[in-house]
């Protein structure tokens, strides 16, 4: 999917929203643990309540790898599932030596070979260029760099100051422009870091970021959008478990869509306002 293809998607939903299929067999209704393939039947619905209000998916790589053989089936079921006009999100966080990279790529980007065919994948930055460029091989994929992330351990090294006034993640911003396009590369920043969205911007101006961090961890849609919307919108927010468990009892696909249209409404005003 092209930038463009994606911004005509956001305008007409009216929505950037992305919604996080972290699918945790504890947390989801219990009835649905008698199904064949509980992950995958959970997915399943909530996708069918929510893809109106929502132009991506995100599966978390962990909650499926968790499961071995069987996971990894729940994943190539839930990505085949997801309507073709929305983007869709390895949530993998790789990143390793060039040719190992290549095998993680070819695993997220290359059906014949994995049976999957994501339209981008996370990737950590800090083994550098190499570890990164291998993903950018691939035609009309995207790799969405970690850049400024909302736990509480990134200020460890993400904030660090260097010798040339920079904070670590301005370099990365900077430094990987090198490596891809605006059609090839997205940053990830936390929604918790809303008050650093005007500098990154300044860095970054072409690029979608894909915001995590709204809804239940506490970031602002409101601050998100008013800095770091640009004339593309270039944003996916994700929200995961406020929309996805918004309720552990048979109604949950029908709360879900209700938590997206919600969402989908916000994100409507801030487009009128901002873009």
């Amino acid at each position: 999917m092209t930038k463009s293809q994606l911004f005509e998607q956001i305008l007409q939903k009216q929505s950037y929203l992305c919604i996080g299929l972290d699918t945790d067999i504890q947390k989801i209704p219990r009835h649905l643990l008698q199904a064949k393939d509980p992950i995958f039947e959970f997915n399943r619905q909530i996708i069918d309540a929510t893809h109106q209000y929502a132009v991506s998916y995100k599966p978390n790589i962990a909650f499926y790898e968790a499961f071995g053989a069987k996971g990894w089936e729940s994943l190539q079921k839930t990505l085949e599932y997801i309507p073709k006009e929305c983007f869709t999100i390895a949530d993998a966080k790789r990143g390793d030596i060039g040719n190992t990279s290549g095998l993680y790529a070819r695993a997220f980007f290359d059906e014949q070979s994995s049976g999957l065919n994501f339209d981008s994948v996370t990737v950590a930055p800090y083994m550098g260029e190499d570890s990164v460029k291998p993903f950018l091989e691939f035609a009309d994929k995207w790799v969405i760099l970690l850049a400024l992330t909302s736990n509480a351990g990134s200020k460890d090294f993400q904030t660090l100051s260097l010798a040339n006034e920079k904070q670590l993640f301005e370099e990365v911003l900077a430094k990987s422009q090198e490596w891809g396009s605006s059609e090839q590369l997205m940053y990830v920043v936390g929604a918790t870091k809303a008050d650093m969205l005007q500098k990154i911007r300044s860095i970054v101006p072409e690029h979608f970021l894909l915001v995590p961090g709204v809804g239940a961890q506490g970031g602002s849609l409101e601050e998100v959008s008013k800095f770091g919307m640009n004339k593309q919108c270039g944003l996916l927010v994700n929200s995961s478990r406020a929309i996805i468990y918004a309720s552990s009892d048979e109604d949950f696909a029908e709360k879900a869509a209700l938590e997206a249209k919600k969402v989908q409404t916000e994100m409507q005003a801030y487009l009128a306002t901002y873009l």
